[in-house]
């Protein structure tokens, strides 16, 4: 369980790097992913950096593969992504990367630029075009309407004011000026209120809609246009009817007057629609062409173009030595990864064809490490529910492989039904058969990524579910008969056994201990099923389940308060061990210690038949601090006397936590001893010449002794006290929040058994070929809610209790979790570089 129990031994290392080698060997530690770097430049500003040059041509290089990724995207064509990983380019092969994406990116403007060019011209030929077909009959219209005019006259001049009084008067015809063009459709009400209102009624306005929508050439979005012509007389009027279209974004177009002429322009303009046509399809077919080219290497060219970014940008965070010719670094690394890191160096020095070696020294620092566990994809899952709470302490025990075991089998002592942990198990037992499968189809949805990543912990929760489900007898609120029942009932007025006739007409059934006669001892495995049947089923789980809860609860709360001596035995903090752990450990066995062993005794000792005149344990812990007895509650002699002996050891240990620990270190520094360190330091290495990389085991980590902390009492007793107070009372609230167990089980089962009861058993009773219908029906809600209610939501609340019981009740008894993790140079996550900075 090695690095899994405790993080790895970290320690902190000089590389010096000599410049033409210093990006080939910062490559291959980016590959390996074991090197964490530290910015030796923290006061430089990002632009003033060695490589800021090298970063903004790899700034300008993403951001030429983001516009051809647009365009492949726009065009629907799909990316090829094989899965491969190139190595980082050299950096002379960045020149060629760089021309590539430039040619490319001339080519797609220039492309784009002659398509929207030739898109503009097309929609200006088809609104034309629409223009010449649509106005022919507007002439008609206004020459009827003008000859009406000229020779009926009965109309005057507020009838028809588009006719001049001087030319009515002489008898001439009228000449009518007129405009034609398109607009949005949207716009034609305002646009005529506006003519109507400037131009006082003197203008003619006639409209007629476009049928098929017209594509706009910037944007690419459909439009709904329609055609118009304007009538009027006069140059003023002629302005003014400009002016207006010009505000409303209406294209205006040259119409002819005479028929002759628009039927000649018409057949011009198809005749150049039709040539349109066939440059834009060729158009197309380069454009097409080229990004399908793009789109099979789209996939490495970021890649390729992230590394050399993540390179440089790890340059930039190196030291230049006075020389120029030489990089320095320092990193965190893991102690039993050195070897394969000078490995790496090597490598990355021959790449470059260095002759001058990389050199790895190791460093004497005060500094607490990064901590770094290792982890496979089983335990990663339950590494970051750990994580979230708290980064462990350097070198302190991970509480995630305890949690291993402990975390689903305490969501599955709330989560009780094989059914619902079935249909749980192979749901998570689909996505690890399948995970390579699903993690090739990258799917970028957040909550199914959450289900992904945890699917090995839903797995175990689903499996532990079925095992609780069976010792409940619990199958989607059923209970299976696997064995014949053990129970005899009798009646408890005559003990004579029941027999069919005495329970028929009987609409309930309660099960009494004291006058039911158990046959064959008890049910081999799990809960009689006739409980089931039984309307004091859940009178008689509660007290089981309760006990259930207190007993795993303070199981757990020791094994925490046994892992700080762990703690404390590698930190060498023999204080904590003789004034924080021992009072611990008598105060946590002496009060809730006795009560699990009163728990297991009571099971062993009374049968069924004493089960009216059993102790109560409740009563008998109230008895116990109030130094009271109780003869019901006496079932051992000298009970009151040991148990008073166990609550005055108890109280002994308060002070015993609170007061001892101050004063002793108090004493220490008042003589020059003072040494204790909360807070552990890295492995500290104390090589003199810094020449050779020496390894260490754990037994000699603390050779070399730093300054000593300044001495506080005041703090010191103040943390103490704050400490002494939390783990007392906590050792109450904690047993008590372990009761959410036996809570989460009832209402699980009671929720369960509430909508088989309201939805399938009135289903169920339904007789003939309409109860079949109305069975499918029904199945498919009740089927929904179960999935949706009882596995989802109440899955959901169990598995955030189960979260709190190990985050507060568990770790509290040993976890600092005041760490920072362990963030390597790795290529395996280059979405830090991913954008710009």
């Amino acid at each position: 369980m090695g690095s899994l129990f405790r993080s790895e031994e970290m320690t902190l290392c000089q590389l010096f790097l000599q410049s033409e080698a210093a990006y080939a060997c910062v490559s291959e530690l980016g590959e390996l992913g074991l090197v964490q770097f530290r910015d030796l430049n923290p006061d430089v500003n990002a632009f003033q950096r060695k490589f800021v040059n090298e970063v903004r041509r790899c700034d300008e290089m993403e951001r030429k593969l983001r516009f051809l990724e647009k365009e492949i995207k726009k065009d629907g064509i799909p990316m090829l992504d094989t899965g491969d990983n190139p190595d980082a380019p050299v950096p002379r092969e960045m020149i060629d990367l760089e021309a590539t994406f430039e040619k490319l990116e001339n080519e797609m403007k220039e492309v784009n630029g002659n398509t929207e060019a030739l898109k503009r011209n097309y929609l200006e030929l088809t609104e034309l075009k629409h223009i010449l077909r649509k106005t022919q009959t507007f002439f008609e219209e206004a020459e009827i309407h003008h000859v009406q005019a000229m020779h009926d006259p009965s109309l005057t001049e507020e009838n028809f004011g588009l006719l001049g009084e001087e030319s009515q008067r002489s008898g001439q015809a009228l000449r009518l000026g007129f405009v034609a063009g398109v607009i949005v459709r949207e716009k034609i009400p305002a646009f005529e209120r506006m003519l109507w209102r400037v131009c006082r009624g003197n203008v003619f306005l006639r409209q007629a809609e476009i049928d098929t929508p017209l594509e706009d050439p910037v944007t690419g979005d459909q439009v709904n246009k329609s055609v118009f012509i304007i009538f009027f007389q006069g140059e003023q009027l002629k302005s003014r009817v400009k002016k207006i279209c010009e505000g409303f974004r209406a294209t205006l177009y040259p119409c002819p007057e005479t028929p002759a002429e628009r039927r000649e322009m018409a057949i011009g303009v198809m005749t150049r629609i039709e040539d349109l046509n066939t440059v834009l399809g060729q158009t197309q077919d380069h454009r097409h062409r080229v990004l399908v080219a793009a789109a099979r290497n789209i996939k490495i060219w970021f890649i390729k173009v992230r590394k050399i970014k993540a390179i440089y940008h790890t340059l930039n965070m190196l030291n230049l030595d006075v020389t120029q010719k030489c990089l320095i670094a320092e990193c965190w690394c893991p102690v039993q990864d050195l070897d394969r890191i000078q490995q790496a160096l090597r490598r990355g020095t021959e790449r470059s064809g260095s002759s001058v070696p990389s050199i790895l020294n190791r460093m004497k620092t005060k500094e607490v490490p990064p901590t770094y566990n290792r982890n496979n994809k089983f335990t990663q899952g339950f590494q970051n529910i750990i994580d979230a709470y708290g980064i462990s302490t350097y070198q302190e025990v991970n509480p995630a492989p305890w949690a291993i075991i402990s975390f689903p089998f305490l969501f599955a002592v709330m989560f009780g039904d094989f059914g619902h942990g079935f249909i749980m198990f192979l749901v998570a037992l689909y996505l690890v058969t399948r995970e390579k499968q699903l993690q090739a189809m990258k799917i970028n949805n957040e909550i199914f990524d959450m289900f992904f990543g945890g699917r090995y912990i839903i797995l175990l929760m689903g499996l532990f579910s079925m095992y609780t489900g069976l010792i409940y007898n619990d199958v989607f609120s059923k209970s299976l008969k696997l064995f014949d029942s053990s129970w005899d009932p009798h009646d408890p007025q005559t003990f004579k056994p029941y027999v069919a006739d005495t329970l028929k007409g009987s609409t309930s059934l309660q099960l009494d201990p004291n006058a039911s006669f158990p046959k064959g001892g008890p049910y081999p495995f799990g809960l009689d099923p006739v409980w089931a049947l039984s309307t004091n089923k859940i009178t008689a789980l509660n007290s089981f389940k309760m006990k259930i809860s207190v007993i795993f609860g303070i199981c757990q709360m020791f094994l925490g308060v046994m892992l700080s001596i762990v703690n404390h035995r590698f930190f060498k903090r023999k204080v904590n061990i003789y004034f924080e752990f021992i009072p611990q450990v008598i105060f946590l066995a002496a009060i809730f210690g006795y009560l699990v062993v009163e728990i297991f005794v009571k099971w062993i000792i009374f049968t069924w038949r004493d089960a009216g005149t059993a102790p109560n344990l409740l009563i008998g812990l109230i008895q116990m601090f109030l130094f009271q007895s109780d003869p019901k509650n006496l079932w051992y002699s000298g009970q009151v006397g040991f148990q008073t002996f166990l609550v005055i050891l108890a109280v002994i240990c308060i002070p015993w936590m609170l007061l001892i620990k101050p004063f002793y270190l108090r004493h220490q520094q008042k003589f020059g001893q003072y040494q204790y360190q909360e807070v552990p330091t890295g492995n500290l290495l104390d090589d003199s010449d810094g020449e050779e990389v020496v390894y260490h085991s754990d037994s000699e980590r603390s050779h070399y002794d730093p300054e000593p902390e300044e001495f506080n009492f005041g703090d010191v007793f103040t943390h103490q006290c704050i400490h002494t107070i939390e783990y007392c009372l906590g050792c109450v609230s904690h047993t008590a929040s372990y009761l959410r167990l036996w809570a989460l089980s009832l209402a699980h089962a009671q929720l369960s058994e509430v909508l088989w009861n309201m939805v399938m058993r009135i289903a169920l009773q339904i007789e003939g070929i309409a109860g079949a219908f109305v069975l499918a029906g029904v199945f498919a809600f009740w089927a929904c809610a179960t999935v949706i209610v009882l596995i989802l939501m109440e899955g959901l609340s169990a598995f955030l209790h189960t979260l709190r019981l190990h985050w507060v009740e568990f770790n509290s008894k040993f976890y600092d979790g005041q760490g920072y993790k362990f963030h390597p140079f790795s290529f395996e996550d280059l979405s830090e570089y991913s954008i710009e900075d």
